[in-house]
């Protein structure tokens, strides 16, 4: 196998390619790669922020289906991360990339989830345009630590505040379809940033670094290359993930705002 899902076009060639990837790439069966500048997108059409239509108010159908698509680009950038995080460190422990892949395979469902849910509300993936942030937040340059903190500290850290928002808003909604599928990937990603620090600081210590130091100074040097955070924490949601004080003393200090 010498291609990759991140080159595919249709969101539902990468579902139906992604297990079939994951298994390869445990196996190390696929050559390397050069991760595109982007991934393969289809119909949507890939915008500045600035650039994305106004949603409308989670009463109606439309207003929903916008979230669902929404949170479809975010679970589909994802689940492309994970595979590029698979092939760029082919030399990461055996476990760590097991666990990648169990992550990865959840982002696949949540996209299905989705999706599903977007042509249940009468609407289809692809009728708007949508964001590559999180995609361009990682880099070939990164070193495995990097992408550890960007991607599943940070991002998936930063989706549990969203998380938790969104559903507080989707509780006064009469007949709110979108409430079980936020539900599930919020109750979800608790899990996968508790991954993601487990091994950040697993990785640290590896290196003789302390993750009480490092968080902090290597969120500052990565600030530039990483989206903004626009929410206020969810303590209760971060704190079952396991950051400590300590981190969410630096995040306050040092991502982007």
């Amino acid at each position: 196998m010498t291609s990759s899902l991140l080159f595919e076009h249709s969101v539902f060639k990468k579902i139906s390619l992604v297990e079939n990837e994951c298994e390869l790439l445990l196996q190390k069966c696929t050559n390397s790669i050069v991760a595109p500048q982007l991934p393969g997108r289809d119909t949507p059409i890939v915008v500045d922020r600035a650039q994305l239509p106004r949603r409308r108010g989670l009463s109606t159908a439309h207003g929903q289906a916008h979230l669902l698509h929404d949170l479809a680009n975010i679970e589909l950038q994802a689940m492309e991360l994970g595979i590029r995080t698979l092939h760029e460190f082919p030399d990461a422990p055996t476990h760590f990339r097991e666990e990648l892949v169990s992550v990865v395979l959840d982002e696949a469902r949540h996209l299905k989830l989705c999706i599903q849910g977007i042509e249940n509300l009468g609407f289809n993936w692809g009728d708007l345009p949508v964001l590559a942030n999180l995609w361009t937040a990682t880099s070939a340059s990164d070193s495995l630590l990097d992408r550890v903190l960007i991607v599943h500290c940070y991002l998936e850290g930063s989706g549990l505040d969203s998380g938790e928002l969104i559903l507080n808003k989707l509780n006064g909604v009469e007949n709110p379809v979108a409430r079980e599928i936020v539900k599930t990937i919020a109750d979800e990603e608790i899990r996968h940033v508790k991954f993601g620090l487990d091994w950040y600081r697993k990785f640290c210590a590896d290196a003789g670094l302390s993750p009480a130091d490092d968080f902090g100074l290597r969120l500052k040097k990565l600030s530039n290359q990483i989206p903004t955070r626009t929410t206020r924490f969810s303590i209760r949601a971060r704190t079952a993930a396991g950051f400590d004080e300590n981190m969410l003393t630096a995040l306050r200090t040092n991502s982007p705002r």
